[in-house]
């Protein structure tokens, strides 16, 4: 009797666990699993391989990474009590070349221990721009954010501010140009100067509490404002996930720039470039075009880029981001191969892309490929710095600056096709596994082996 009811007693109860088991397990791994968790983050269940019988770049295991250095980020040696005078940062350019020369001039301004006084974005006629400081950051987050690192002021006394600054233009300054040297005896002198940094200054020769301030006012003070935000948040809920911002260079102006030649492109793109080019820079010929190809002078193609992009194993049905101006030549070279390809300009409504600013325009690129699940980048300016530093501050290590030099080296020794593709994977590889490729302020990121 016992025999039957323990059977029937274990019969009913098993009914009633193994859903119970069953929610228990299914829900364990909803939450376990990572809120992102991206396709091509993670190896194909068939175990393809791309065209180089490569996997996927980010499932590498990485020997090394940067992160930020915590000695920054620790309280702050005491500036001196009273003041030298008022500095203004004047900034000219784009939003990241703005953002360059204002990321040196808060370091500047604690070396001379200057108040800061809200900086100047510059109108550039070349930008087509004339948004301000407060028309892209928050004011009152760079003001709180510096505190104790550099004094920032939005007002200043009246007997000061009913001047105009003493204009000191550092620009064309290089080698061991100095401040304290140089723009210090201006500033006790007149109180009140405008500066505008010298693009090539060492910055490993800065006193450590200079150090410290570039690195807090550059990669934590620097936020972009409530309105501008709001919009960027707006376009990357739009765009798929997950999803890879790529920014890709090709533009007639940059090419004419690098002073290298292309055969294979159309003849509307060859009129471009040559429109762009002007006096000073003919194409190279001869073993100069060769050395200068070599060293990775030369832009990729769309097409070249994509190349590369099926050789590390990402998936052609991947969704792409695009964060790029306008004037991009040879896109069909790249949206032949990778179709799932999102702009600012699909994305928005016409009214709210004419209306914007290119700074806003420049700030919504920024902030996406910030936030992306993945960023790759065919140069390395002032935005893929800026971009790839903020990606580290927060952990996401998914960043790659493609190698135009490997590129031009591997294909400039005869390979192509399937030999090509395996000689990029093993160079991208061998970047992405050590934490190489970034160039990261060393004095802001520190290396750390995994």
């Amino acid at each position: 009797m016992w025999s039957t009811a323990s059977s029937w007693w274990a019969h009913h109860h098993i009914r009633l666990l193994l859903p119970a088991l069953f929610l228990a397990a299914a829900l364990f791994f909803f939450l376990a699993s990572p809120r992102s968790s991206p396709s091509f983050f993670a190896l194909p269940a068939s175990r393809e391989h791309s065209p180089s019988g490569s996997r996927l770049i980010w499932e590498q295991r990485r020997l090394a990474e940067w992160r930020p250095c915590e000695w920054w980020q620790t309280a702050m040696p005491a500036a001196p009590s009273t003041r030298n005078g008022y500095i203004r940062i004047d900034c000219y350019g784009g939003l990241n070349q703005l953002r360059r020369d204002l990321c040196d001039g808060i370091a500047v301004a604690r070396l001379l221990n200057a108040t800061m006084v809200l900086p100047k974005f510059e109108v550039a006629a070349y930008w087509n721009e004339s948004s301000g400081f407060a028309d892209v950051f928050d004011v009152d987050h760079f003001i709180e954010q510096t505190r104790g690192y550099v004094e920032v002021v939005k007002d200043m006394p009246e007997e000061i501010s009913l001047k105009e600054p003493f204009k000191v233009d550092c620009r064309k300054q290089k080698g061991h140009f100095d401040y304290v040297e140089t723009v210090l005896p201006a500033l006790l002198q007149h109180r009140y100067i405008s500066l505008t940094p010298a693009m090539s200054q060492r910055k490993d020769r800065y006193p450590s509490h200079a150090k410290a301030c570039y690195c807090q006012g550059c990669y934590n003070a620097l936020k972009l404002n409530k309105k501008v935000e709001a919009k960027a948040m707006e376009l990357l809920q739009a765009i798929p996930k997950p999803f890879l911002s790529l920014h890709l260079r090709f533009e007639p102006d940059m090419v004419a720039y690098s002073r290298c030649e292309y055969s294979a492109l159309s003849s509307k793109s060859l009129d471009a470039i040559e429109a762009a080019r002007g006096e000073d820079r003919n194409v190279l010929v001869g073993d100069a075009a060769h050395l200068w190809r070599n060293r990775g002078k030369c832009p990729l193609t769309p097409g070249e880029t994509a190349f590369i992009l099926q050789a590390l194993g990402i998936p052609t049905e991947t969704s792409i981001y695009l964060a790029a101006g306008d004037g991009l030549m040879e896109l069909d070279g790249f949206t032949s191969v990778y179709k799932n390809m999102y702009t600012k300009s699909s994305l928005l409504t016409h009214e709210d892309f004419e209306r914007m600013h290119g700074n806003t325009k420049a700030a919504l690129d920024y902030y996406v490929s910030v936030n992306s699940d993945a960023y790759a980048t065919t140069f390395f300016g002032n935005m893929d710095k800026m971009v790839t530093a903020m990606r580290t501050m927060q952990g996401l290590q998914k960043t790659l600056v493609l190698s135009r030099r490997a590129f031009a080296n591997y294909t400039a020794a005869g390979l192509a096709g399937d030999q090509l593709a395996k000689a990029m994977w093993d160079a991208h590889r061998e970047d992405y596994i050590m934490g190489r490729g970034l160039a990261l302020p060393e004095h802001c990121f520190c290396e750390f082996k995994l």
